[in-house]
């Protein structure tokens, strides 16, 4: 069994992406005290987003709940890789909040389910201090069109 965050990514085949560049005057994460506080991260990969749209479920030319799940499994890959740059991944004592942000289309209500990619893959790598609280908000739109934005909060030794 992996005893730190950076064997468990290493045993489930996980690298780090590179931080995500800021697309606006702000930083990717900042630390006070012991906890490391993300800036809203896009499921940019390979310094591209990787989808775009609003999110619903049946209409064509929309992003699928399925498909905005994993970009915002990307969206927390990016937030860790933000926290490493910071602090090092292995530091992180626990997830404390993940709050999410779904592009939804009008009477789309599964913002829950979209924000579950994200929290999943924290739980895998984290275990039990991978539980977290959680927000997940519909909004009309996301920056560059994203279809969905996580930013976390964790707590660091």
């Amino acid at each position: 069994m992996a005893s730190t965050a950076s064997a468990k990514l290493a045993e489930l085949g996980i690298v780090l992406p590179p931080v995500a560049e800021p697309v606006g005057s702000y930083t990717p994460a900042l630390r006070v005290g012991d906890l490391v506080y993300t800036s809203g991260q896009l499921p940019v990969v390979n310094g591209e987003l990787s989808v775009r749209g609003k999110v619903s479920e049946g209409a064509e030319g929309i992003v699928s709940p399925e498909e905005a799940g994993v970009a915002a499994r990307a969206c927390a890959l990016n937030a860790l890789a933000a926290i490493d740059a910071v602090v090092g991944i292995d530091s992180v004592v626990r997830v404390v909040k993940v709050t999410g942000f779904v592009a939804s289309a009008p009477g789309f209500t599964g913002q829950a389910g979209v924000l579950n990619g994200a929290s999943n893959l924290l739980g895998e790598i984290f275990g039990q201090a991978g539980v977290h609280a959680r927000s997940a908000v519909g909004v009309a739109e996301l920056p560059l069109g994203s279809p969905v934005e996580v930013e976390l909060i964790v707590q660091v030794s």
